[in-house]
């Protein structure tokens, strides 16, 4: 991976190659940025960039017996790891890095929601465990095989959890000429002792330029529709790879259903789709279903207050957001995300499904059917 190949983000990519001709490398880094921004691709960039043989001024060679094995994932001092879903104790990343390789060169802007579809995940929660924490140890314990430094990208190091507590003293005093590149998108979720010991850097999502820009060069879509497709993917660039393929997103016969039973205060219905449906989607998928249904609130938002013209949606989905729209005003809309936004979280935090999603049920019904507002709310 070449920073060339690497949608926008400039001003850090000239950050990065300005501390190896510099020689001043941190040797712990904690790259931060949103889902979709391209923070592992750089990570990949700039390791490669450090070991090329032939080093260009702001870029690797590419050519170079380092770079054709790291264009490949397959040099043996760069080390992946990442969330897997085990199926032993004994499983460690390096038990799935064919299906990694895959999907990372397929599409180097990788989320979770497509690396679990690589591995067959379902509904599984993904994990880094403790066997892996180990086999790091392990491995960067040995010498470099044939490179100047040995490399461990670890994407994802939230879901380590207490597990990297293992890894601290590694972090901060690794062997000679060892490098530790974590990529994030939720600095929140990160052990302190693991972000104390790392040096940030900030990534930022995607501008809607470049978005469009990339789907008309390198995806051949007509200006117009990514035009849209960036519009709603939000800087994500897995969130626009995946617009691409669905016309129509797959939640939203779910969300629309579902809404229609609130709207009509349909109890039973209600019951029956949070109990059967919803809640059977697995934590992740739930995950997806409320983050979609919060962006298709904000396009309601958008068309409510007479901005058309910012609701990049197509039909059947545009067609639900005006008719939506005219229904409601805009304090019942605010609080319909915030509900969306809480409910969000305690799915993160293993909530009951059942019991989560017919309490944010029955709220909606309140405010949609009733015009009663949860206690506590308030308006500016």
């Amino acid at each position: 991976m070449q920073f060339k190949n690497i949608v926008g983000h400039e001003s850090i990519k000239e950050r990065l190659v300005n501390t190896i001709n510099t020689n001043r490398i941190s040797h712990a880094q904690l790259f931060i940025g949103p889902e979709g921004s391209g923070s592992l691709a750089l990570a990949v960039a700039y390791a490669q960039f450090l070991n090329c043989e032939n080093k260009l001024e702001n870029d690797s060679c590419g050519q170079c017996s380092s770079c054709r094995k790291y264009e490949k994932l397959i040099h043996p001092d760069l080390h992946f790891s990442y969330p897997f879903f085990a199926k032993g104790s004994t499983d460690v990343a390096t038990t799935y890095i064919e299906e990694w390789r895959n999907a990372f060169l397929s599409n180097p802007y990788l989320s979770l929601n497509a690396w679990r579809e690589n591995l067959s995940g379902d509904n599984k929660q993904a994990n880094i465990n403790i066997a892996e924490a180990h086999d790091i140890i392990k491995k960067l314990s040995l010498k470099a095989f044939e490179a100047e430094y040995k490399v461990l990208i670890m994407w994802l190091p939230e879901y380590l959890e207490k597990e990297g507590n293992a890894l601290l003293k590694l972090i901060e005093e690794p062997p000679e000429k060892t490098l530790f590149l974590l990529v994030s998108e939720n600095q929140d979720r990160i052990l302190n002792t693991i972000i104390s010991r790392t040096q940030l850097v900030k990534i930022n999502k995607f501008s809607l330029d470049e978005i469009k820009n990339y789907l008309i060069d390198e995806k051949n879509i007509d200006s117009a529709r990514a035009n849209e497709i960036a519009f709603i993917a939000e800087g994500n660039m897995q969130e626009a790879l995946n617009l691409i393929q669905d016309e129509v997103h797959q939640h939203f016969d779910l969300l629309i259903r579902w809404l229609r039973f609130i709207v009509n205060d349909s109890g039973l219905s209600i019951i029956h789709i949070c109990e059967n449906e919803i809640s059977k989607l697995g934590r992740e998928n739930q995950k997806n279903f409320i983050f979609y249904s919060i962006n298709i609130m904000r396009q309601i938002v958008l068309e409510n207050q007479g901005l058309s013209s910012m609701v990049y949606l197509q039909n059947p989905e545009l067609d639900f957001v005006q008719r939506f729209s005219k229904l409601f005003t805009l304090e019942q809309l605010e609080v319909a995300i915030d509900e969306l936004e809480k409910t969000h979280y305690s799915v993160e935090r293993n909530a009951n499904p059942k019991i989560l999603f017919l309490d944010l049920s029955l709220q909606l019904v309140l405010l949609f059917k009733y015009n009663t507002f949860p206690q506590g709310t308030q308006y500016i």
